[in-house]
């Protein structure tokens, strides 16, 4: 089991026209996947209301993300720009910038518009390695009004990390945020 601790994340948002900033302090006290997911889809839905920008709100979910959820060492995004999966706002490493459909585990979860949950990427075919580290992989599938968007795509340096209630967990928070990742 991983462990959880307590996380308190502050953070601001300004919306135009009205520029007013209002601080937000979430704190994830969760100790199990799904209610810690349940807390991050209702801090992502917080962060995202009102902003028409794909790509700030791409940023500050992979940031709400990467601060969250425990034994990470990748969490972000990859936009679909027709013909390819380009990268997008990301906490980690420096990554890859493009991915084909026909490589990788994003590649097949873009392909296939579904999750891919890899216990061992290093057993996939086709992985695209670009942090040696990584262990485990969770890709999930942004649509919206019936279009692929992008995927959000979560890395770990320890095997098997992402459970079943991490992977409904993580596609409850995409679901309820895709529109304002479409832009």
């Amino acid at each position: 089991m991983i462990a959880r601790r307590r996380r308190t994340i502050v953070f601001a948002a300004a919306h135009q026209p009205k520029a007013i900033a209002l601080t937000y302090a979430l704190s994830f006290t969760a100790t199990d996947p799904a209610a810690l997911w349940a807390e991050a889809a209702d801090a992502a839905a917080a962060l995202v209301a009102g902003e028409p920008d794909a790509i700030a709100n791409m940023a500050n979910v992979a940031a709400l993300i990467w601060q969250a959820v425990p034994d990470l060492n990748w969490a972000g995004f990859y936009r679909f720009d027709g013909t390819e999966l380009v990268l997008g706002p990301f906490q980690g490493k420096a990554a890859c910038i493009r991915i084909p459909l026909d490589k990788g585990v994003c590649g097949a979860a873009a392909r296939l518009r579904a999750t891919q949950r890899v216990e061992d990427v290093h057993a996939f075919p086709g992985h695209i390695a670009c942090d040696a580290a990584s262990r485990s992989e969770l890709v999930v599938p942004i649509v919206a009004e019936g279009r692929l968007i992008g995927l959000l795509d979560l890395d770990s340096p320890s095997p098997a990390r992402f459970t079943a209630d991490d992977q409904a967990g993580a596609e409850a928070l995409i679901v309820r945020i895709a529109a304002a990742l479409a832009g």
